[in-house]
This record gives structure tokens, C-alpha cells and sequence, in this order.
């Protein structure tokens, strides 16, 4: 979890800003100040992980706090002049979004901030792949059918047995979906929904709690597994 604060004096950017949080759904919003100042006191008693911080700001402006600010936590800027990019990056900020900018650059913007569940993460993953799957066989009635494990895009579960869905074919199996979630994982296959498994090499975009596939299938992504996800999908 991502624990952050905006810095914006902007009532329409601080909602946009409000929202991508929203939907990124790997981060806590910990507070919004229209100024630094009121930023640079909330911090003397709250460590936080990341700043959203505009430049235009009134008081003191955004490279202005960048200066006064002793202990700095990861900082994206936010600004509508393109003139400032060079000058704040001497600052050693992670990202600078130019205004207006889409959800997808905002997530672009905040894989780039380190933390500690996505090195695990990344360690555990990479263990894993290195016993990754070619293919597998299913059982079909008395026959046993290989299937090309990048091909499969999705498994779902349905009532007493799973559907393992290719771009061409629909293969049923009495195994339970925690079974293929298990067996599995080494290959990027992850939950995403009580009754989902995706294939992240499928992955085109993911648009609030909807994970949209390549082929354009879309699928829901429960609350309960959006965190982990998120940190695999942005490590």
C-alpha cells in the first residue's frame, strides 16, 4: 500500500488526481493541501510514501518546497507548462505528469515508485518462472489433451468445474480453479476475481475494477485481490 498526499491548489485537478487514486486501488490517500505549507506541517507529523505536487502553487511554489523539504519521500509533479521538466529533475522526483493526463500515464507515472511489496514480489516471481510450464494436459473424457500454456488467456470458474479458455477453443476441467491457480503460477497466471485466472501476457489494459484482454474480452477484478495485483502488474 502506497500512502500519499496531493499538493494542489486546483479544485478539478485535486478530484482527477482523487479519482486515478481511487482507481488504482494500491494507494491511501492521506491527505490534500492546497498549499505547502499546510503540506509542510501535516508532514512534520506523518511519514508518507509518495507527493502529487504541483508547481504553480500559491505561498510557496512547488520547486520552492522541493528545496525546504528536509526528509523527501517519492515525489511526482504535476504542472500544465512543459518549461519546469529539466529544473525539476534535478530534484530526483520519480515522474512529471503534464496536464491533463490520461489514467494510464498516471499509472505509468506510479510503477516508477519503489516499494517493498513489489521487490518481494518481483524476488518471488522470478523464482517461479524459472519452473514455468510449456504446456499441460487436460482431461477430456477418456482423452488427455496438450494445450499450449500461452495460449490460455483466462480459466473460469463455473459451478462444479472450470472452463480453460484459448483464443480458439473452450476446455472444461473438473480440477477446482485454485488448483490451476496453484499449478499454474509460475507461468504469470493470477487471481483477479473469486471466480478468475488471467494470463497476464493477455493483459491490454485495466480500466478501474475491469481487466481488459487482448482478444477484448473484459473481466472483473474483485476488491479482494485488486492490491496484489496491481503491485505484480506495475512491479
Amino acid at each position: 500500500m502506497i500512502n500519499c498526499i496531493i499538493i494542489e491548489d486546483q479544485p478539478p485537478a485535486q478530484r482527477v488526481l482523487k479519482k486515478y487514486i481511487a482507481d488504482f486501488g494500491n494507494m491511501e490517500l492521506k491527505g490534500t493541501f492546497a498549499d505547502g505549507l499546510q503540506a509542510l506541517e501535516f508532514l512534520k507529523r506523518t511519514a508518507i510514501d509518495l507527493i502529487f505536487l504541483d508547481i504553480h502553487l500559491p505561498k510557496i511554489s512547488g520547486i520552492e518546497f522541493l528545496k525546504v523539504l528536509k526528509h523527501r519521500p517519492n515525489i511526482i509533479l504535476t504542472t500544465a507548462f512543459a518549461d519546469y521538466a529539466l529544473e525539476s529533475y534535478e530534484y530526483d522526483v520519480v515522474d512529471y505528469l503534464l496536464k491533463p493526463f490520461s489514467f494510464e500515464r498516471f499509472v505509468q507515472a506510479v510503477s516508477k515508485v519503489p516499494t517493498k511489496n513489489n521487490t518481494q514480489m518481483a524476488n518471488s516471481l522470478k523464482d517461479k518462472e524459472e519452473h514455468a510450464l510449456e504446456h499441460i494436459f487436460i482431461k477430456s473424457g477418456y482423452e488427455h489433451i496438450k494445450v499450449d500454456v500461452y495460449d490460455i488467456e483466462y480459466i473460469q470458474s463455473d459451478a462444479d468445474y472450470t472452463e480453460i479458455i484459448t483464443k480458439t477453443r473452450k476446455y472444461l476441467s473438473q480440477e477446482p480453479l485454485r488448483y490451476w491457480e496453484e499449478f499454474l503460477g509460475a507461468n504469470r497466471f493470477v487471481r483477479i476475481h473469486k471466480s478468475y485466472i488471467i494470463n497476464m501476457a493477455k493483459i491490454h489494459k485495466i480500466n478501474g475494477n475491469q481487466v481488459f484482454l487482448k482478444g477484448g474480452v473484459h473481466l472483473p477484478l474483485g476488491r479482494a485481490y485488486k492490491e496484489g495485483f496491481m503491485a505484480l502488474v506495475l512491479q
